[in-house]
């Protein structure tokens, strides 16, 4: 029985070694597309813009995920914009038209999308949906559909595409979890902002769970919500690391004071005023079950690990 092939494309961050541990338990050879320099048959040095000897490594692959893409904590200039776009649709163009290519192509490509396509949500509003999801009209939102759109250019009969509109990923060792649990330990787990923005989230686990799911129990394609099914305020979120961590003192973090702090610290508040509503509607009705369905037993898992 020949062993499964994982192909990760920009697979040296946090999610990608999550990734690649999960999929090597089950048995599966995963190779490693990088920008850097490496060794070995399971890496492929790869530019993520331009076809190269890199795309041989697709040949026959069951799985290939699209990882690559420069972080959004930065600010906003127009030199970072540029560069968040063109790093997302570059690396899925170039891929589709390597898997176009193949003479055995991948069976299964899930490129990365993100959960912020989905327009600010206020109060309570209904969650966002797959079928039902107001889309946004900001620099965030553009991004992801130019993502996804470039994951549909180019024709593939022989592969499944789905693009994960994933939320805030929650992990002991990477991610965002980290600064803030760190953050909370010295008093800054108080309401940010108004804090009735909503938080979308996703324990790093269950992404990998619903990463093999989408890949091996499934034949849909298209836009999938990759969340859990209980979002919460930003109010309770940071109320359950303060709960947790009980610091000795509790700092108020308004929203003008964030704004100082994130120009200082060369990033945007967005990424934690934004107001992320969403709903995994169409994994839950493939019958996905997730592990950590709410985000205080998420929460207490990782502060444990």
């Amino acid at each position: 029985m020949l062993t499964p092939k994982l192909v990760i494309a920009g697979g040296n961050g946090f999610l990608g070694r999550h990734l690649r541990a999960h999929f090597e338990r089950l048995g599966y050879r995963v190779v490693a597309l990088g920008r850097g320099p490496g060794a070995g048959s399971d890496y492929a040095q790869w530019d993520a813009r331009t076809p190269g000897p890199w795309a041989a490594a697709l040949e026959g692959a069951d799985l290939l995920v699209n990882l690559a893409g420069r972080t959004v904590d930065c600010r906003y200039t127009a030199a970072n914009k540029h560069a968040i776009l063109a790093s997302r649709v570059d690396s899925t163009r170039v891929l589709g038209e390597a898997v176009a290519a193949c003479a055995r192509p991948p069976k299964v490509w899930l490129n990365s999308s993100t959960a912020t396509i989905y327009a600010h949500t206020a109060g309570d509003r209904p969650a966002n949906t797959e079928a039902a999801g107001v889309i946004g009209d900001d620099f965030s939102t553009g991004v992801a559909m130019a993502w996804e759109a470039a994951l549909g250019a180019r024709p593939t009969p022989g592969t499944r595409r789905v693009a994960l509109r994933t939320a805030i990923v929650l992990g002991p060792d990477g991610g965002a979890f980290p600064v803030m649990a760190r953050l909370a330990r010295v008093g800054l787990c108080t309401p940010q902002g108004s804090g009735r923005q909503w938080v979308s989230w996703l324990h790093v686990a269950d992404f990998c769970r619903a990463v093999e799911f989408l890949a091996t129990q499934t034949e849909a394609d298209g836009a999938f919500n990759l969340c859990a099914p209980n979002p919460v305020p930003n109010r309770e979120f940071n109320g359950l690391l303060g709960r947790a961590l009980r610091p000795l003192v509790r700092l108020p973090q308004p929203a003008w004071l964030l704004k100082i702090g994130a120009f200082f610290l060369r990033t945007e508040t967005e990424l934690i005023l934004k107001s992320r509503k969403v709903y995994p509607q169409r994994l839950l009705d493939l019958g996905f079950q997730f592990e950590y369905p709410t985000c205080a037993a998420a929460v207490a898992e990782l502060l444990n690990a």
